[in-house]
């Protein structure tokens, strides 16, 4: 019986395109070797992490779908602990049971082709950010909206003193 997992891994932010290329390619070796059937690795790209991991807030973001019996996901799991430059992981049993292998492969394949040319706008609006951050002096997205969070406090604080000084001329005016 054949099941649909998905392995969801995380690598150090500044790992390069082809240190990130071996590790899909071991993984799927792994997978190769043990008789699984990889649907689609899918590059969800570099990402602000929920909290600090081994000193880094920021992660590349990948995620496996194969198809197996259960038998090749604690290999995958070793490999990816043993990698030093991956920083989490997660595997998820999507399916117990899948249908007809022939068309989820022709569906992961067409989600494949759909997934390359989003990574690739991505890609070029990652390299537009970068750009505009050269242009406006080293400063990133982050930074403007701490600037903006920042105002904002600012302006509440403003507007609740505004009101404590109303409140106290009011007073001032039912003594007279």
């Amino acid at each position: 019986m054949l099941r649909e997992f998905e392995t969801t891994f995380i690598l150090q932010p500044e790992i390069t395109e082809e240190g990130a290329k071996a590790i899909n390619e071991r993984l799927d070796s792994i997978l190769e070797r043990h008789g699984a059937h990889r649907l689609l690795c899918d590059d969800d790209g570099k990402r602000r992490l929920a909290f600090e991991i081994h000193h880094f807030q920021k992660g590349h973001y990948f995620t496996l779908h194969y198809f197996d019996g259960g038998k090749v996901v604690p290999e995958l799991e070793r490999a990816l602990r043993l990698d030093e430059s991956v920083l989490r992981f997660l595997t998820v049993r999507v399916a117990d049971e899948v249908g007809d292998v022939e068309e989820r492969k022709r569906l992961a394949a067409e989600e494949e082709k759909l997934r390359a040319e989003r990574a690739a706008e991505r890609a070029a609006l990652e390299a537009q950010e970068a750009r505009d951050r050269e242009a406006n002096g080293g400063r990133d997205r982050d930074d403007d909206r701490d600037d903006r969070d920042r105002d904002r406090d600012r302006d509440r604080d403003d507007r609740g003193r505004g009101r404590e000084r109303d409140d106290d001329a009011s007073d001032e005016d039912e003594e007279e």
